[in-house]
């Protein structure tokens, strides 16, 4: 019997250790509310604005129709919707009572200033990697942005993703904070550009696809496509589908005026990473951004202009006449802003959409998204506006347009069962 009872009694105290160490890693104390300084000198604010338009915090920080940075952007995750927080220095809703050390310990740790934790929409997987100094500079920038007394909708997901502390166990899992060492082969333009798409920038956290809890896949995965608020974010890598390969100079002219002739237009969920981010950052930055991600397709330049030329012809060979139901669509709802030769340029940028990546894609969303709701917020008003064909073009209509640009423009199989995915995404988008 004593035996016995040694046994239970060494059990519980095991228990009683890991249980302690447990709630020792797990829980994290409240750091003190504090009176940010007053001013900052205008270098370090000039550099937090940079880092700032380069980690897009605007873009999530304000609801539609908002005030900036004051919150309440709804963000649909596949675990529920995660509302945004004011991070303007107001100190009842904001965090103008928040301390720098408050600060950097959400943006390394994805915990705030009360100890609870951060959801990993919120990228501070990403944001752990920023250089102190850019961290302080961030701050810096935030803390002189006007004060928003609002409280955005508060963040209620479901069991069991609403125990915020198993995050710990998350960032045990998935949480890399080690530092982005410079590569000593490659040029400081492409250093620097790896340093903006993996900390700042965070872009492979659209661009790569996650895994089932969510944290992003890495190796071959890295920049191989994902999906962003219902758009796909298609792969930036070797396994780009671009027909024309992203060269640096593509992907500067599309980071930096939100167009290349050779990809279109940024829309969708790349318009404001445009607009508020990669156009407002230093455009050294944006050219470093674009010389790095250039270098991930290690891939020729297949954008020559025989190939371009035959493309080209070949799509416009179907619309001469227009002999099928799919033409005849296109010649009259697109054909007028989506035409080749030296016509007038309509409503701005005339993108050719026989060399657009979405009808390569997997999956018809983009296209859909694209047709049904046009482009209401571009990237640039100089590029124009596309209107909205929801309530001019039926479901049917819509999956025969996209199924004949998915054919005759990409020479791709049809997209099968598209009339119910068209119907599917337009009951969904209209909520």
């Amino acid at each position: 019997m004593k035996s016995r009872h040694r046994t239970w009694l060494w059990t519980l105290i095991v228990v009683a250790v890991l249980a302690a160490a447990v709630f020792a890693y797990v829980w994290k104390p409240a750091i003190e509310p504090a009176q940010p300084p007053a001013e900052f000198p205008e270098e370090q604010l000039l550099r937090g604005k940079n880092i700032a338009a380069a980690g897009l915090c605007v873009v999530c920080h304000t609801a539609p129709d908002g005030q900036r940075y004051a919150g309440g952007l709804p963000m649909e995750t596949p675990f529920g919707t995660i509302y945004t927080t004011n991070i303007t220095p107001d100190p009842e809703t904001g965090i103008g009572k928040w301390s720098f050390e408050a600060f950097d310990r959400a943006m390394r740790h994805g915990v705030a200033r009360d100890g609870s934790y951060l959801y990993p929409a919120f990228p501070y997987t990403y944001y752990t990697h920023l250089e102190p100094d850019d961290m302080k500079a961030l701050y810096a920038y935030i803390m002189t942005q006007p004060a928003v007394r609002t409280e955005p909708p508060k963040t209620e997901l479901p069991f069991p993703f609403n125990i915020r502390p198993l995050m710990a166990g998350w960032n045990l899992l998935y949480l890399d904070r080690s530092p982005i060492e410079p590569v000593a082969e490659e040029s400081q333009e492409w250093n620097r550009g790896n340093y903006l798409a993996r900390a700042a920038g965070h872009c492979a956290a659209c661009h790569s696809p996650r895994n089932t809890l969510g944290a992003e896949k890495e190796g071959k995965h890295y920049f191989g496509g994902g999906e962003a608020e219902g758009w796909i974010a298609p792969a930036l890598n070797r396994e780009s589908p671009a027909p024309i390969a992203w060269t640096q100079e593509a992907l500067f002219n599309y980071l930096r005026y939100g167009f290349d002739s050779g990809h279109g237009v940024a829309a969708g969920s790349m318009a404001p990473v445009v607009r508020e981010g990669t156009a407002r950052m230093a455009e050294s930055d944006t050219r470093a951004l674009a010389a790095y991600i250039a270098s991930l397709s290690n891939e020729d330049d297949r954008r020559a202009a025989p190939l371009e030329t035959g493309k080209r012809a070949q799509a416009e060979s179907t619309l001469s006449p227009p002999a099928t139901e799919g033409a005849r669509l296109f010649a009259s709802a697109c054909l007028a802003c989506h035409h080749a030769g030296d016509g007038p340029t309509m409503f701005g940028a005339r993108p050719e959409l026989w060399f657009s990546t979405s009808l390569y894609l997997d999956k018809p969303d983009n296209v859909v998204r694209h047709i049904l709701d046009g482009v209401q917020f571009p990237a640039d008003d100089d590029l124009g506006y596309m209107p909205p064909f929801r309530y001019s073009l039926s479901d049917e209509q819509i999956a025969t347009l996209v199924n004949y640009m998915r054919v005759n423009f990409a020479q791709k199989p049809e997209w099968s069962d598209l009339a119910a995915k068209v119907e599917h995404i337009r009951s969904e988008s209209a909520q």
